[in-house]
């Protein structure tokens, strides 16, 4: 089983970027709030270990949000049902060994300071879930002047009210005390404005390093990557396991090293996260897409590679990944590359994708059996767009190829 040399925080930082998608308007708004979380932390004399813990759950607080619809009800101060995301965030840090101990902040982080301060809960948990779901609320009042305004410094007295008010009752009121602090400056609002808090997140990627994971581990967190973006849309749901799993199974069969089958795996979980720019409502068409909409659909493999180019150690993963949409013919997207530049790897991926999507129910259409999806693969390979010697491979396995790609 290979090692991989990854930075925990490079991969938590583009896990904020693809988040960051789901807002459409509402983006950095982890970052912001990791920022306005750690400003207030330092405040309250916290260093070292706990302001580090405080700001990875703060960047990561709404990973358990995929759809635009929740996003934008998040974006109001108070909506009854804004806990939802908190247990949905809490099971999938859970998931992964490496984060799990995040998720209990991440589960109380809209909890309202006097209901939690009873709970038997450790009190570092208290205060962290507490700071985040303040600060959160700051960014969502900051959303008018950012956006409609473009001028934060004209609402920070509007908002420093609001959250003065919720003292207490929402807030913990040391912790208010300190937001109002450091919120007296026009700095601490001028450095919510995008390139500043890039800037902030940046030098916290700076003071750490890369550190070995063995596949389990990294598999982990790849899969909270690909369980956002699957639980955008019922009809996506479990893609990208399925592509996986056929990716790798395809791997095994064409005698690829272990390691490259484990770089397939990965890589098929991967694939898709640049769906979570793509509308709910896009994804759940019926009809024919337009002209514009194709064309919005067609960035979502790009946007891919954008989400996971900076996570040093997954660079050929990301290649693969980005790639699943490029035919042999040069016709595909978004780089039009040929089999004479397409890596075996990525062309697995392609035909993966393809087979584990038309077996799947979509919007548009039933679930096809194995013959038909064959017969779609034959027509591609024979026009040039699918790889002959991966879609040999389908054909001559055809009946577990369908067993890999819906997990049966």
């Amino acid at each position: 089983m290979a090692q991989y040399n990854i930075n925990l925080h490079e991969a938590i930082y583009s896990l904020s970027d693809a988040l960051d998608l789901v807002g459409v308007t509402h983006i950095h708004h982890g970052k912001r709030v990791a920022f306005m979380a750690a400003e207030c932390a330092k405040k309250m004399g916290w260093q070292g270990r706990r302001v580090d813990d405080l700001f990875q759950a703060a960047i990561l607080h709404d990973c358990g949000v995929s759809k635009t619809v929740v996003h934008e009800r998040l974006a109001q101060f108070e909506w009854e049902q804004e806990n939802d995301h908190c247990v949905l965030g809490e099971q999938l840090l859970k998931s992964c060994p490496m984060l799990e101990p995040l998720s209990p902040v991440v589960r109380y982080h809209h909890t309202h300071w006097s209901e939690l301060k009873a709970m038997d809960l450790p009190e570092e948990v208290k205060w962290n879930a507490n700071c985040i779901y303040m600060v959160d609320r700051v960014d969502v009042l900051s959303l008018a002047f950012l956006v409609d305004q473009n001028n934060l410094l004209l609402g920070r007295e509007h908002i420093r009210e609001k959250i003065w008010e919720k003292r207490g009752d929402w807030f913990c009121p040391e912790l208010v005390d300190a937001f109002m602090e450091v919120s007296h400056s026009e700095a601490f609002w001028l450095s919510l404005e995008s390139g500043q808090v890039s800037g902030y997140v940046s030098v916290w990627l700076s003071e750490t390093k890369q550190q070995p994971m063995d596949f389990a581990e990294l598999r982990s967190i790849v899969r909270i990557f690909s369980f956002i973006v699957d639980a955008k849309s019922s009809f996506t749901r479990q893609h990208s396991d399925g592509v996986a799993r056929l990716a790798r199974y395809l791997g095994t069969l064409l005698e690829l090293p272990e390691d490259s089958c484990e770089m397939l795996e990965l890589a098929g979980l991967l694939h898709d996260i640049g769906k979570l720019r793509q509308p709910d409502a896009l994804l759940e068409k019926t009809e024919r897409l337009t002209d514009e909409e194709y064309a919005h659909i067609q960035r979502h493999s790009f946007d891919t590679y954008s989400i996971l180019h900076n996570i040093k150690g997954l660079e050929t993963i990301t290649q693969w990944a980005a790639q699943h949409h490029e035919r042999a013919d040069g016709t595909g997207y978004p780089y039009h590359l040929k089999n004479g530049v397409l890596s075996l790897e990525a062309r697995i991926v392609a035909v993966a994708d393809v087979f584990q999507a038309l077996a799947q129910k979509r919007p548009y259409r039933e679930p096809l059996p194995p013959e038909m999806i064959m017969r779609i693969l034959n027509e591609m390979m024979a026009d040039g767009k699918l790889d002959r010697e991966v879609v040999m491979q389908v054909d001559n396995h055809l009946d577990e190829c369908w067993r890999q790609a819906l997990g049966t």
